[in-house]
């Protein structure tokens, strides 16, 4: 589960503030379990322990399911995700441009792959050769188990101008067959033929729908990912404030007319697990791939 610091995730952070209620989570973390038994290991009635599992399923934190004639309560999410409100660099001025997650100028994937829309699926899903329809344009998810993904975006900055810091975001995970929120993937990052580094994606989550993702996706495909976003710095190059590389913004080819960025899951990786891209309309940010950079 990934949060935001807003209103809307105030059921699940009012969730957290109780020791009862941590303690529940603790005892689902082992083993599923009824009312009447976490009441018991935790010396407390069953009434009181039913109105806290009410707050908790209110949170999307744990599920109850009737098995048989019993209630039983297991937990929905095994991590909660906060993202702090983005940082903003006054120093510098900035040019943004975005990429439509679709709109990949070269590409090599393998099963499982597909694409969709906000409407429906491109063509049958696991079959590579859909990713050169044309209706490609108009996709707004896509996801590939190994391989790469090329986009180019123009660099508007001119000759006078001294490119200080770069910024690629985009919301990422991993690729599972149907979902897997514990699926390791190496995704590398590539930026004008300068390999920024690898990052490991946790899973392909769908414990909770993408707040974003259209009613007609199926609950059991992956729903949301991690916003990730990539700083080049004059120092090293970043994810969310974690060293990427050593690469600095001196090593980027930039007075190129484009900005050519890969995104690779490589045969040779230690954890191929696949990658899912989500661009507007899917997921839980209503953004593309977007590139920003900041100069003087």
């Amino acid at each position: 589960m990934q949060l935001e610091i807003n209103k809307e995730a105030l059921p699940v952070y009012e969730a957290l503030a109780s020791e009862v209620r941590i303690e529940i989570i603790q005892l689902l973390s082992k083993n599923k379990m009824n009312i009447k038994e976490i009441a018991h290991s935790l010396g407390l009635s069953s009434a009181i322990v039913t109105m806290h599992i009410k707050k908790l399923e209110a949170a999307n934190i744990i599920k109850t399911e009737k098995i048989g004639q019993k209630k039983i309560s297991s937990l929905r999410v095994d991590k909660i995700i906060v993202d702090f409100p983005e940082k903003i660099f006054n120093a510098f001025d900035f040019k943004e441009t975005c990429i439509p997650v679709g709109h990949y100028t070269n590409y090599s994937v393998e099963p499982t792959c597909g694409l969709a829309t906000i409407n429906d699926f491109i063509g049958e899903v696991d079959e590579p050769k859909y990713f050169m329809d044309t209706r490609r344009m108009d996709a707004r998810i896509l996801w590939f188990t190994q391989g790469f993904l090329e986009y180019k975006t123009p660099n508007f900055l001119t000759k006078t101008e001294k490119l200080e810091m770069l910024e690629i975001s985009m919301e990422i995970s991993s690729e599972f067959p149907f979902s897997n929120d514990n699926w390791p993937s190496d995704i590398t990052f590539t930026l004008n033929g300068v390999e920024l580094g690898t990052w490991t994606s946790p899973g392909d989550f769908a414990d909770i729908r993408g707040k974003l993702t259209p009613s007609w996706y199926p609950d059991n495909l992956n729903q949301y990912g991690l916003l990730k976003t990539i700083r080049i710095t004059k120092h090293l190059t970043n994810m969310d404030g974690v060293l990427l590389s050593n690469i600095t913004i001196a090593d980027i080819p930039s007075h190129e007319d484009t900005w050519e960025f890969k995104v690779e899951v490589k045969k040779d990786a230690k954890n191929v697990g696949g990658c899912t891209l989500f661009g507007k309309g899917f997921g839980n940010y209503n953004q593309d791939i977007k590139v920003k950079a900041f100069y003087s």
